[in-house]
């Protein structure tokens, strides 16, 4: 239902605007993608949001994964590495009005100390382990979704954190753009 209530059409570039519906990413700029439907959906149906939930997004892009976490969540916390996809995002998410999320512009490996924990948190670019800001800025009894591996291998694992360690479950196969960050796989000023 939340997919259903965010035209994906106002998140791809203009030229690509016939292809929106389409079950497959499309480019946005910047050698960054929207994801499939299908894949939104999936990631979105694992986190097992409820509606009193704090949620962290890495990587906003488009805008649109967040568009549909803010219809779910509480709050989101929305952190994009490209300054002008974060600027894109935010003024398109503020004119579909969505009033609970906020968007942040740097390096997401860091996570958000300033508003954790996070009930749910959602990494959308793929990377070989979990950033260690983000497994502890996840709140107990929390979970964690993530494209793990290396990118022709990667698979969506959830990660539940429980009182004194962390339970996790690989799932779908996956195909994202790389994290890039300080802890992601792709450290700032480096190619892979």
């Amino acid at each position: 239902a939340a997919m259903r209530q965010v035209p994906r059409d106002l998140f791809v570039p203009e030229a690509l605007r016939g292809k929106a519906y389409g079950d497959h990413s499309l480019p946005i700029g910047f050698g960054q993608t929207i994801s499939q439907p299908y894949i939104v959906g999936v990631m979105t149906s694992r986190l097992s949001l409820e509606p009193s939930h704090k949620v962290l997004e890495i990587g906003t892009g488009s805008g649109y994964q967040t568009a549909i976490l803010s219809r779910l969540a509480r709050t989101v916390y929305s952190l994009e590495r490209i300054d002008e996809l974060a600027r894109r995002a935010s003024a398109l998410l503020k004119t579909l009005g969505c009033q609970n999320v906020s968007v942040k512009a740097f390096d997401g490996t860091y996570g958000y100390p300033a508003a954790a924990p996070y009930d749910r948190i959602l990494v959308t670019a793929g990377t070989d382990e979990v950033p260690e800001p983000l497994l502890a800025q996840l709140a107990v009894g929390g979970r964690l979704v993530v494209p793990i591996g290396p990118p022709d291998r990667q698979r969506l694992r959830v990660i539940r954190r429980r009182k004194t360690d962390f339970a996790q479950e690989d799932g779908e196969s996956v195909v994202f753009v790389p994290l890039v960050g300080k802890f992601g796989r792709v450290r700032a000023g480096l190619r892979p």
